[in-house]
């Protein structure tokens, strides 16, 4: 199924909806609106398999920013919109995009990028009133650039996709590039196909997105809803009781989530709870983070048994998933392979045994590579370049289900003990005086590392050493004392990017100033 089909047969259903505003945009509108952009693109001399980006909030012209490299055939990156200028102006050049749409909101950083980024023709602003591009200026009005172009296809119609960048976490941001085949808008890419099957999508269904759209699973899941028909209802920014409000509203059937939006409603007062219907929901997908078996079972105790889980990298290694029965059967999974072929290795590329943790690597499903970084694409390769990672480690049980245990990176090793921190952090976020939790090692001069965690308290909760030694007791209780922290931290909030992804790294690495390397 394609949009344009839709506009035709369903001309006056809502596309997407906008949560806070209410404002609606119908399949014919959002057809209408795509073309013109597609139309700016080409006259920009944008061919095929050229790049542009998107730089902007969730907003009401994203979608058509998107759908427009959908029908052209280039690749589009969608920028996370909190990046600095200087981190926009990297992705910017990396990727060789040559038009950036943005919005006011974000024009200030866009301009300050721009600076470094000579290749970059023309730049829209959304809700702008700047120059006029037919003028020729750089940085021009987004309404004013379209509204001069006709809202009927390119007369070359062909097959786009998004190029995303992965997170950072282990350094430069990396551009995703995926082989885009000589097709149609109307076809779809492999994992596409297979994931409308998987979520039952269809053309009635209401689909609530509280991500940013710059991510790649949101991003993805609102670009199935449109190809299937449904209607989208996209939240400017998550919380959690207008995220219920919402459901119960427009009679919501989809959603996706990361755990940290379980645990957010979960710790919502039980009047705030109650109070919605949400038995319209069908399916709720979540994944981008490991889910607390606890959060996880007061979800499908509250919810009941539509909550399906699923684990795959943007570079489309490899697929798992799993359902709620799937699940309770084999609590803190995230599933069985369904797409690509796992391998859990040790350091010297062997296999691992059945339940010892060991890097995750697939024989790639679908062929990717790290765009202008082909050292950076060997590293991710094994050595025959028949498998690939992104550096998680887990392992496997005996019945096939996958289990995260954390990032390699992240591993930390206290006395020749190897401890995955990410157990310490799924307890830590279940305590009620607990908003966030981070854990990771620090430099011990006995041990090499010791076990370290730092807190974001929930509101009205004062830090300080009797809450730390209440935390520290609390994992004593649940888990063997090696796993547990020696000492906790405290921050007025962590930093966790908005797709719900720990941003670890800076952290840890205060703890470690001064040393040249984490072995003592």
């Amino acid at each position: 199924m394609y949009p344009g089909k839709h506009a035709i047969d369903h001309p006056d259903r809502p596309a997407f909806i906008m949560a806070g505003t209410g404002e609606s945009v119908s399949y014919a509108q959002f057809e209408s609106r795509a073309n013109r952009l597609a139309q700016l693109l080409r006259a920009q001399g944008l061919k095929r398999l050229d790049h542009y980006a998107i730089f902007m909030e969730n907003n009401a012209r994203y979608l058509e920013s998107c759908a427009a490299g959908e029908r052209t055939g280039l690749y589009y990156t969608c920028v996370n919109s909190f990046l600095t200028a200087d981190e926009l102006a990297y992705i910017l050049n990396n990727s060789e995009s040559q038009v950036l749409v943005t919005s006011t909101g974000r024009e200030e950083v866009a301009r300050k990028a721009l600076e470094q980024c000579p290749n970059v023709r023309l730049c829209l602003v959304v809700g702008g009133d700047g120059g006029d591009a037919s003028d020729g200026a750089r940085v021009a009005s987004y309404e004013k650039a379209v509204a001069r172009y006709p809202d009927t296809p390119v007369g070359d119609e062909r097959l786009g996709t998004p190029m995303l960048y992965s997170s950072g976490t282990t350094g430069r941001p990396k551009g995703i590039l995926r082989p885009l085949p000589d097709n149609p808008p109307s076809h779809h890419l492999p994992l596409f196909e297979f994931l409308l099957k998987l979520w039952h999508y269809r053309p009635d269904m209401i689909y609530l997105s509280p991500a940013p759209l710059y991510h790649s699973a949101p991003q993805a899941a609102v670009a199935l809803t449109i190809r299937s028909g449904g209607t989208v209802i996209i939240m400017e920014h998550f919380d959690a009781e207008h995220y219920l409000e919402l459901i119960e509203k427009y009679r919501v059937s989809h959603s996706q989530l990361v755990p940290t939006m379980f645990s957010r409603m979960l710790k919502l007062p039980e009047q705030a709870r109650s109070r919605h219907d949400l038995s319209s929901l069908e399916i709720a997908i979540h994944a981008a983070a490991p889910c607390p078996v606890q959060v996880k079972e007061q979800m499908i105790a509250w919810w009941g048994p539509i909550i399906h889980e699923y684990y795959g990298a943007t570079e489309g290694l490899g697929f798992t998933a799993c359902d709620s029965a799937e699940w309770l059967a084999h609590k803190g999974s995230v599933g069985r392979v369904l797409f690509g072929d796992l391998h859990i290795l040790d350091d010297n590329m062997q296999p691992c045994p059945k339940g010892t943790p060991g890097e995750i690597w697939f024989k790639t499903a679908s062929a990717f590579e790290y765009f202008n970084d082909p050292e950076r694409t060997a590293q991710a390769r094994s050595d025959d370049g028949s498998m690939s990672t992104v550096g998680d480690v887990g392992y496997v049980d005996d019945d096939g289900f996958l289990y995260l245990t954390d990032r390699s990176t992240f591993m930390i090793i206290s006395g020749g003990v190897n401890i995955y921190p990410q157990e310490c952090e799924n307890l830590l976020i279940t305590h009620p005086k607990v908003a966030d939790a981070a854990v990771f090692g620090v430099p011990n001069e006995d041990l090499g590392e010791e076990v370290k965690a730092v807190v974001q308290p929930m509101p009205g909760i004062a830090a300080g050493p009797e809450l730390e030694q209440e935390l520290i007791a609390f994992c004593q209780q649940h888990l063997a004392k090696l796993k547990c922290p020696r000492s906790v931290d405290f921050s007025d909030q962590l930093p966790r990017l908005p797709t719900g992804k720990l941003y670890k790294k800076p952290l840890r690495e205060k703890y470690w100033a001064g040393h040249k390397s984490r072995i003592l």
